[in-house]
This record gives structure tokens, C-alpha cells and sequence, in this order.
């Protein structure tokens, strides 16, 4: 479900950089240049107390040409805003101001929960693997995002 995006949505073609935002951890991923796939890419560190590491995210959209952010909005299960949604307003306005590409915000819920879930249905072990399983959330959400622009969305 899309929300009133900063900056306006980005556009139909290029790739995309998603962030999943969490307090100690945000996941990034990122989309082809059809749009048509996401792939998780990093996972940046946020510290305790300390702002969100723009520096190293401004990084990954220059080094990866990003055309345009897709923002993970955190809403409560009925799908309301909280404190958490309203700092990512705030997160997403701020990643506006200082880059030159369009921000859009997308519904995150379950995001996690499905990433896991991935994991643990190809065998795997999310044991220690916080950071992999936060760059899969935020790909989830990225290719949740391409999917609906698309109208092939679950």
C-alpha cells in the first residue's frame, strides 16, 4: 500500500535502493534496472543513541546510481502510525532533503516475519545472521513495491 512520499515516487525505470529501517540495524537493498527484481545489499549499523548512518547510505546510492529510495514505513498491525512510523516520516524527509532522488514511502509490516520465514524454508539458520536477515527484509519490501507498481503484487 503506498503513502504520501516526500518527495514524489520515483521513477519507472533504473534501480531502486529500499531501507528497512530498525533501531540498531537497516537494511538496504536494491532493485535491477528494469525494476523488476530486488537483492538484498547491506545492512548498516545504527548505534545506540546515534543518528542514522546517511553517510554510509548516501554511499550505496551513489556507488549503485540509485534513480530513486523506497522507505519502509513501519505501521502498527491495524495499521496505524506510531512513534515508529513518525521517525520514518522523518527519516524519509531527511534522505530527501539531501539527495537528489525521489523518496517513497511503502508498508513494512511483516517484512522481517517474511525474510525469516525464507530462510528458515530453504533450511537455513538465522542464528547470528541478524544483519542477513534485515538486507532480506528490506528486499521483501523492495520487491513487495516493484511487484504492486506492476499489478502482480500478492
Amino acid at each position: 500500500m503506498p503513502f504520501a512520499a516526500p518527495s514524489g515516487p520515483p521513477p519507472p525505470a533504473g534501480r531502486l535502493l529500499a531501507v528497512d529501517w530498525g533501531e540498531r540495524r537497516i537494511g538496504v537493498a536494491l532493485s535491477d534496472e528494469t525494476q523488476t527484481l530486488a537483492q538484498p545489499l547491506a545492512t548498516l549499523t545504527r548505534r545506540a543513541g546515534k543518528r542514522f548512518p546517511m553517510g554510509s547510505l548516501l554511499a550505496l546510492l551513489h556507488e549503485h546510481a540509485a534513480a530513486g529510495i523506497v522507505v519502509g514505513l513501519p505501521l502498527e498491525p491495524e495499521g496505524t502510525e506510531g512513534l515508529a512510523a513518525r521517525e520514518v516520516r522523518a527519516l524519509a524527509d531527511l534522505i530527501g532533503r539531501r539527495t537528489s532522488v525521489p523518496v517513497a514511502l511503502w508498508d513494512e509490516r511483516l517484512t522481517t516475519a517474511r525474510a525469516l520465514r525464507a530462510v528458515r524454508a530453504l533450511g537455513g539458520s538465522t542464528r547470528g545472521r541478524a544483519g542477513d536477515v534485515d538486507a532480506l527484509a528490506a528486499a521483501v519490501l523492495l520487491q513487495h513495491y516493484l511487484d504492486a507498481r506492476r499489478g502482480t503484487a500478492l
